[in-house]
C-alpha cells in the first residue's frame, strides 16, 4: 500500500492535534504517511520531501505547524501537490500560526483550516481525492449524512426538554 496523503507536523508535540487527521483518513480507508519535519530545523529534508512528493504518488499534503508556522508554505513552495495547512495552537491561541499560514505570497497557495482543525484538513483532503474516486466519494457522502443525522437526533431530543417559557 502506497500513501496518497502525507501528514507532516513541525514536531511530534503536534501529534495530539494531527492524529485527528490520521484517524479520519484511516476511517475513510485512505493510505497515508505521517512524519515530523521542521521548516527551521530540517530545511533540507523539507525541501527534499516537497520536491519528491508528487513522484512518490502523494496527492494531498496536510501540514501542521504552530507559532511562525512556516512549514505548510515552505512545502507548498517546493511542490505542485495541494497543501492544506493546520495552524496549531501555541502562542496567541494559534492566531500567529493561522496568520502565518494564510498570508502566502501570490503563486504559493496553502488551503488553511481553523486552529487545531486537523480533522477538517483530512475531510478536505478526502473531498479533493473523491473528485476522481467514486468509492471515496460515497464514503465521504456517507460521513456527511451521518453529521446530518446527529443534528436531526439532537433536535428530537431538544424537543423533549421542557421549560416553562419554551415555545417549541
Amino acid at each position: 500500500m502506497k500513501p496518497i496523503v502525507s501528514i507532516i507536523m513541525g514536531s511530534t508535540s503536534d501529534l495530539p492535534v494531527m492524529e485527528k487527521a490520521a484517524k479520519f483518513l484511516d476511517e475513510m480507508e485512505v493510505p497515508f504517511e505521517i512524519n515530523a519535519l521542521s521548516a527551521h530545523r530540517t530545511p533540507a529534508e523539507v525541501e527534499q520531501f516537497a520536491g519528491q512528493a508528487r513522484e512518490r504518488g502523494i496527492k494531498v499534503i496536510i501540514a501542521g505547524a504552530g507559532m511562525a508556522a512556516a512549514l505548510p508554505g515552505v512545502i507548498a513552495a517546493g511542490t505542485t501537490v495541494p497543501v492544506i495547512g493546520v495552524p496549531i495552537k501555541g502562542m496567541l491561541d494559534g492566531l500567529d500560526a493561522m496568520l502565518s499560514i494564510i498570508q502566502m505570497p501570490p503563486g504559493i497557495p496553502v488551503a488553511t483550516v481553523g486552529v487545531n482543525a486537523a480533522q477538517n484538513a483530512a475531510i478536505l483532503a478526502v473531498e479533493m481525492l473523491a473528485l476522481s474516486d467514486e468509492t471515496l466519494a460515497a464514503r465521504i457522502s456517507q460521513h456527511k449524512e451521518g453529521l446530518k443525522d446527529k443534528i436531526v437526533k439532537a433536535n428530537r431530543e431538544l424537543a423533549e426538554v421542557k421549560y416553562r417559557f419554551k415555545t417549541n
